[in-house]
């Protein structure tokens, strides 16, 4: 199976002829699995970096092949060849031919496990667990075929029942895709139109204020206790902005005597909040 996906046949023992398959191209497999077995002969026995390069060249469609499995909307296909490329270098030097095995038997895991690496590594924008971006690749690529296949969009159990998972697991895998690729605070947040709102215009700023919701708490005791003629003081001076001329108008006092209210209360009031800001800090 791994040598039909990279069209290759590299044995070192001679090929049985595959059905369906003409004498001339039986031939020709036989005759490229020994030329790949001497290339490996010459690169492990002599270091030739001659037969190195041009094994790894003769194997470069396997390593297209299996990174266009992994290939995704914004995932460039360059990128991911180039990481199944130096899957495949990886699997050239550490090849042993004395196994008798074929190459592509050891290539394919080897690229694929590169592959892997680098989505756990480098493509997810946030920390996913390996087994959940494996799960969430695997439902990627059953959502391209089921979809090529039926002609619409798969349902979550159409998924679940190809790929012998649960539905909970489609759904976390499918969820935990969508970080993935993060997205620029700058985006819109409707796509298309260019006069809409970013996603940094939903964040929340902090109140500057907020911070006298604490204070108010904790002189609002003693605000209350203050004599009347002193609560009418302040309300009239901090909530309806008079100034101590209109508020002695008001009450029928002088200005100095307004403004000695003022200092008296305010000064028992900072008193009880300092008091109050120690103890919280404490």
């Amino acid at each position: 199976m791994l040598k039909e996906e990279a069209g290759i046949s590299d044995s070192p023992d001679t090929p049985q002829d595959e059905p369906g398959e003409s004498p001339e191209e039986a031939e020709s497999s036989v005759e490229r699995a020994r030329e790949t077995r001497a290339l490996f002969l010459r690169f492990q026995r002599q270091r030739d970096p001659a037969a190195r390069d041009e094994l790894i060249e003769r194997f470069m469609p396997l390593a297209r092949q299996l990174a266009r499995r992994y290939q995704r909307a914004n995932e460039p296909l360059d990128d991911l060849v180039q990481v199944a490329s130096i899957g495949l270098v990886k699997a050239v030097d550490r090849f042993e031919l004395e196994r008798g095995v074929a190459f592509s038997s050891y290539a394919v895991p080897t690229i694929l496990g590169e592959l892997k690496r680098y989505f756990r590594d480098s493509g997810w924008a946030v920390h996913v667990p390996r087994g959940i971006q494996e799960r969430a690749m695997q439902v990627d690529r059953a959502l391209k075929e089921l979809g090529g296949r039926l002609g619409r969009s798969p349902s979550v159990d159409e998924v679940a029942e190809h790929l012998d998972a649960s539905v909970e697991d489609v759904l976390a895998a499918m969820e935990a895709g969508q970080a993935y690729e993060a997205v620029s605070l700058d985006a819109q947040r409707s796509a298309g139109e260019t006069d809409s709102d970013t996603f940094a215009d939903s964040i929340g700023v902090e109140d500057e204020r907020f911070e006298l919701v604490e204070y108010g708490a904790t002189i609002a005791p003693t605000l209350k206790a203050l004599p009347k003629r002193d609560q009418v003081v302040l309300h009239l001076r901090f909530v309806e902005d008079m100034t101590q001329s209109q508020i002695a108008e008001r009450i029928g006092v002088s200005q100095m005597q307004v403004s000695r209210l003022i200092r008296r209360a305010l000064a028992r009031l900072r008193t009880v909040a300092e008091a109050g800001e120690r103890d919280t800090k404490d």
